[in-house]
C-alpha cells in the first residue's frame, strides 16, 4: 500500500478552522487545536442558544405589554385573559409591536379586554 502525504489536505483543514476562529482571542485563533476547541464549543452554545433566543423574545415581549398594559390601567394577566374571553386572536409579538407604535391602537385592545372582564350586571 502506497503511503499518502496529506500536507495540502491538513493545510487546506487547518486554515479553515483558524479562518472560523478569527476573532477569538489568544491562542484560540493562531494555534490549531485550541482554535478547533474553540469553534466546536462556539458552534455548539450558538445551537443552544437559537432555542433560547426564542424564549428571550417572548420574555421581552411580555414586559413590554404588560408596561402598556398598567399603562392603561390593566395588569398583564387580566389583559391577556380579558383578550381571550373577547375571542382577540392577536399574539404576543404584535401586541408588543403595537403597545410600542401605536399607544392609541393599544388603550382600545385594553379597552376590549376590560370590558370582557366586568361582571354582567
Amino acid at each position: 500500500m502506497t503511503r499518502i502525504r496529506r500536507g495540502v489536505t491538513k493545510r487546506k483543514r487547518h486554515k479553515k478552522i483558524l479562518k472560523m476562529t478569527k476573532g477569538h482571542q489568544g491562542g484560540r485563533h493562531r494555534l490549531f487545536r485550541q482554535a478547533n476547541e474553540s469553534m466546536l464549543h462556539a458552534y455548539s452554545y450558538a445551537f443552544a442558544h437559537r432555542r433560547e433566543r426564542k424564549g428571550d423574545m417572548r420574555k421581552l415581549w411580555n414586559v413590554k405589554i404588560n408596561a402598556a398594559a398598567r399603562a392603561n390601567g390593566i395588569t398583564y394577566s387580566k389583559l391577556i385573559h380579558g383578550l381571550k374571553l373577547a375571542g382577540v386572536e392577536v399574539n404576543r409579538k404584535m401586541l408588543a409591536d403595537i403597545a410600542m407604535r401605536d399607544p392609541d391602537a393599544f388603550a382600545q385592545i385594553a379597552e376590549t379586554a376590560k370590558r370582557e372582564l366586568e361582571p354582567a350586571a
